[in-house]
């Protein structure tokens, strides 16, 4: 029997909900799954889905730039919240844990020897301060937090990226949910619909967040270190 679920995403102040088969998403949201349609149970975009009260066509469109039901429920999907199993929440823990873990690896060095910390230094280190993994919020949106409690029991020394970012308004929607995964400090909504953010994060990822801003952009995004 199907089992129906509702999909939530919160974007300035608006709610987005659509009804989804839960195992489905959840192997969406894995990769297991590809295609976004085949998850809904209703290819309808709700502000309040248990009472019936649909999202307007003009918000939709404005949060997000297509009326495409498939790349919304991708978006949803991808980016909001999903109902699932204590099995399944147990999963999805233990793989973003795992890239936590694999950033700070990556990214860090003992102060004291300038040599990597290991993984298994790193994740002991999160077991005896009881960290606590969210398994919707992105992995690097996570790390900052985590560094600063590890920090008091295992010395790190992290290269931070200092980046400002002007976003063009037909993309500022589209691109504010990435920006607050990649450390967003500040952000200044300009009258022309622009949107310009400060953000920090660790410099092994600057790379990354340069090509997911310009792919989302199309190369129009005006981006400087700082």
């Amino acid at each position: 029997m199907s089992k129906t679920v509702v999909a939530k995403y919160s974007v300035n102040g608006e709610e987005f909900e659509m009804f989804v088969d839960s195992d489905m998403a959840y192997e969406y949201i894995t990769g297991k799954r590809k295609d976004a349609l085949s998850v809904l149970e209703s290819e309808e975009v709700f502000k309040n889905a248990n009472k019936g009260e649909r999202q307007t066509h003009e918000k939709i469109t404005k949060i997000f730039n297509t009326s495409d039901i498939s790349k919304i429920a991708e978006i949803i999907l991808k980016k909001g919240e999903v109902p699932i199993t204590t099995e399944q929440r147990h999963k999805l823990v233990e793989e973003k844990r795992k890239q936590i873990i694999n950033i700070i690896a990556v990214n860090s060095i003992d102060p004291r020897t300038n040599a990597p910390h290991t993984v298994v230094r790193i994740e002991n280190a999160m077991e005896q301060v009881h960290i606590v993994v969210d398994p919707f919020k992105n992995a690097n949106e996570q790390v900052n937090d985590v560094i600063k409690k590890i920090n008091i029991i295992l010395p790190l020394k992290f290269a931070t990226a200092h980046v400002e970012v002007e976003i063009p308004a037909s993309y500022a929607n589209r691109c504010y949910g990435t920006l607050k995964q990649y450390g967003l400090k500040s952000e200044e909504w300009q009258n022309s619909g622009s949107l310009k953010a400060v953000l920090e994060f660790p410099a092994g990822l600057k790379q990354e967040f340069f090509d997911k801003i310009n792919g989302l952009t199309k190369g129009e995004a005006q981006i400087k270190t700082m």
